[in-house]
């Protein structure tokens, strides 16, 4: 990462003046938007550019109806392709007239009559990913413009961005959206190139920390273009030590959820674990108009959802891994802890757990279950059921890419 060298105004003797840069840019984000991981639905996973008036209200419709707003998912987030081509004389950005024919205003209003939230996007280079107009030179006007629209949300893209620093770009929209003047939950997708969870935490409220997810167990997807997607577990392995920078209101964001998107049930039960687990920001990015009863269990289960939510807001971390079998830790308030099982294997597998074995440490923010002192109950958060206490071994059959997650109560 290049570093940003800040120069301060320096007093030269016997001048009785001095010169210089006497002003340092320091991140304005708008506080306490995000205090758990922000929820809600993107368009990109599954849509890409081709998104209009009638899937937004379709899916906010759906959103309320299948019991997604209840679970806790309240932003719709319109990704890339939602502008048109050209700003208009004055420089704002324009609603592309033929996806949008009544303007996004009223395609907002009609998400706030839902009594959901609405976000949009943008980049920070000259242009969008896809080709639209970026941001880059118009922050303000752009902050403003999206003030009076009255969004809730700004992802803000990292293409088309040569020759500026992103620890300078993203400040520079985070002030932008401070001085406009409406709280703006503030999305860095960065994609990690610049290590955004060392500098980012006065300036969003939450930042990407990989390229693109697919929806896949453990692959990586090789675009022509010379850039790769990932398998969620190839995005849950891919930055170490980076958790200690997580928490309320300065997420670490490991992209949109896949669920429900090409992969299996239970590969879908796996990521939605490992999600919750790193106390990730939860976007469903799968097309809820075809959306099976099964996707709909898993994206609301209740209780995986309550450990994503965790007010403690403590990110989780992989305690053990052997023979494809792994066990993931997560700190939780008033003692509790989520545990996961999960077969990365692809065989099925036996577990047999001694938890007085075991004394599980969190190094970076200091908790510890020593099962020795504390004994635990134990409930089985996909089953919804109590599966005894660490008295005993915990012992389950599992299958391949499948996940147990329990949640231990002193």
């Amino acid at each position: 990462m290049k570093k940003i060298i800040l120069v301060l105004a320096l007093g030269i003797s016997g001048l009785g003046f001095s010169q210089g840069n006497t002003h340092t840019q320091s991140g304005g984000k708008f506080e306490g938007l995000a205090m758990t991981p922000p929820m809600g639905w993107n368009s990109w996973n599954t849509f890409g550019t081709s998104i209009d008036e009638k899937l937004v209200k379709e899916t906010a419709d759906i959103m309320v109806s299948s019991g997604m707003a209840a679970a806790g998912y309240n932003y719709i987030v319109l990704d890339d392709g939602w502008m048109a081509k050209e700003r208009d004389v004055n420089g704002d950005l324009v609603a592309d007239p033929v996806k949008f024919p009544n303007g996004m205003k009223a395609v907002i209003d009609y998400v706030h009559g839902k009594g959901l939230k609405f976000g949009l996007y943008n980049c920070a280079g000259i242009q969008t990913c896809a080709g639209y107009p970026g941001t880059r030179g118009y922050e303000y006007q752009d902050a403003r413009f999206y003030a009076k629209l009255g969004i809730d949300f700004l992802k803000y893209d990292w293409c088309n961005t040569k020759g500026i620093t992103a620890p300078e770009a993203y400040t520079t929209m985070s002030n932008a959206l401070k001085t406009a003047g409406r709280p703006i939950v503030f999305s860095l997708c960065e994609w990690g190139d610049n290590q955004p969870w060392e500098w980012g935490k006065p300036v969003g409220n939450l930042w990407r920390i990989s390229g693109d997810i697919y929806p896949c167990f453990d692959c990586e997807f090789k675009h022509p273009e010379n850039w790769s997607s990932w398998g969620f577990m190839k995005i849950a392995d891919m930055r170490k030590d980076i958790r200690k920078y997580s928490g309320p209101d300065h997420w670490n964001d490991f992209d949109m959820m896949e669920v429900g998107n090409e992969m299996n049930d239970t590969e879908d039960k796996a990521h939605f674990s490992l999600w919750c687990m790193l106390a990730s920001p939860l976007f469903s990015g799968n097309d809820y108009r075809k959306m099976s009863k099964e996707t709909l269990a898993i994206l609301t289960n209740k209780e995986l959802i309550a450990v994503n939510q965790d007010k403690l807001g403590i990110q989780g971390f992989k305690y053990l891994a052997e023979d494809g079998l792994e066990v993931w830790v997560k700190p939780l308030s008033e003692g509790n802890w989520a545990v996961t099982f999960l077969n990365r294997s692809e065989v099925s597998k036996k577990i047999n757990f001694d938890w007085k074995k075991y004394i599980i440490k969190d190094a970076d923010f200091g908790y510890e279950a020593d099962f020795n002192k504390t004994v635990f109950r134990i409930k089985d958060l996909w089953k919804n059921k109590e599966a005894g206490n660490t008295k005993k071994n915990f012992i389950a059959d599992i299958t391949p890419h499948n996940v147990i997650t329990l949640r231990l109560t002193p």
